[in-house]
């Protein structure tokens, strides 16, 4: 690329088509998609539903601006907010955590977050400083202050709760951070100090929710009360839109001017994102905890004993496979691409899976075939070289 800014490492192909669960590279070759563009394409790539909502929106008017109202705006909000919240929609999840900052700062009063190790929140100031990564905020000091941060699953991040805090933030999974689930009573520690010392608990669910866990929530798994969540990635299906939902007794700390965004709330993203919560009813997700079932068994039986496999994380359809120091996740990426099979790293040496929620068991169970016969040939290559 001679005119773009070198800010990826890209992988070598183009992806120029797709069709359901498949993605077509330049050269005509064919994969098996288990990263849905990084968790956002969870209907796949040929979705009549999303294509005809979005089409009949084009015919109508692609832009307004926030001045004035729009229906489609509250249709949408009320099919994505649980009872008793608002939404404010934006383009992206760390616009979204932006949102949720500052709403949790003006209302409270009060400056102090508190965040965890290894979290991701995003990139730009307010959203990474909340993050949990030193290589990311690397050379972009100084940060927005009063962040600190604990170490998530640890009974003692307990002590760091008390009431001079605006918000926790924390996701229910850390997906960037490696896939680490949250510890089920843990999380409901986290929650009740929170509510006990007067502190918002923010969720972000960018990468968790809209049926990535089987629930549209992912902290529905716990009965978990947020005062805040965030949304973006698989809402849009692959058209840019985020969604801070918070707590109606929020809404009077965001008046008019308080915030905004040219952008967020267009219709164009706007009838993907309601065509994609009208196909996310409870017979879906129920179909997606089966498949997930089925796949945890499949891992279980022929992933997790492989000598260079430490241990497998995950709920649903969000899957981390945590390889041991023997052998470099990117090499393994870069096999299972060569055999036609895409998917992502995580941090902590981790093969990331997010692959479509509306793809196949067979196809499902068929990739993790194929991943295994990858790592078990990798073991092979390992254990020859030690030799």
């Amino acid at each position: 690329m001679e005119h773009i800014f070198p800010t990826y490492a890209q992988y070598p192909m183009e992806i120029v088509s797709g069709h359901d669960w498949h993605l077509v590279d330049s050269n005509h070759k064919e994969y098996l998609d288990f990263t849905s563009g990084i968790g956002v394409c969870s209907f796949g790539y040929s979705n009549d539903w999303i294509e005809q909502s979005v089409i009949n929106q084009l015919g109508k008017i692609w832009h307004t601006s926030n001045l004035y109202p729009s229906q489609l705006q509250d249709d949408v909000a009320n099919a994505l907010c649980p009872e008793g919240m608002l939404a404010f929609f934006c383009n992206s999840g760390t616009e979204a955590n932006e949102a949720a900052f500052k709403l949790a700062r003006k209302v409270t009063g009060k400056a102090k977050v508190l965040a965890f190790n290894n979290g991701f929140h995003g990139r730009t100031y307010g959203s990474m400083s909340l993050t949990g990564n030193p290589d990311i905020q690397a050379g972009f000091k100084p940060l927005v202050p009063e962040v600190s941060f604990a170490d998530y699953n640890d009974p003692n991040a307990l002590d760091a709760i008390t009431d001079d805090l605006a918000a926790v933030i924390l996701e229910v999974i850390q997906g960037e951070g490696g896939v680490v689930s949250g510890n089920g009573e843990w999380l409901q520690k986290v929650a009740a100090k929170c509510h006990e010392q007067g502190v918002l608990l923010i969720i972000d669910e960018v990468q968790t929710g809209i049926g990535r866990t089987g629930m549209k929530f992912a902290f529905q798994n716990f009965n978990l009360d947020p005062d805040i969540i965030t949304c973006a990635k698989a809402l849009g299906n692959g058209l840019p839109i985020g969604a801070m939902l918070g707590k109606k007794e929020l809404a009077s700390a965001f008046g008019p001017g308080s915030h905004g965004t040219t952008f967020g709330g267009n219709k164009i993203a706007l009838a993907s994102a309601k065509a994609v919560l009208e196909q996310l009813t409870p017979s879906f997700l129920e179909n997606v905890q089966k498949k997930s079932q089925a796949v945890f068994a499949a891992i279980n039986q022929e992933v997790n004993p492989l000598a260079v496999v430490d241990s497998v994380s995950g709920l649903g359809l969000m899957i981390g496979i945590h390889l041991n120091p023997t052998v470099k996740v990117a090499d393994v990426i870069a096999q299972l691409q060569d055999e036609g099979l895409l998917t992502l790293s995580a941090k902590h040496n981790t093969l990331r899976l997010l692959p479509p929620l509306v793809m196949s068991e067979s196809d499902l169970l068929a990739g993790i075939d194929q991943i295994a016969d990858a790592l078990a040939n990798v073991a092979v290559q390992v254990k020859s070289e030690s030799i």
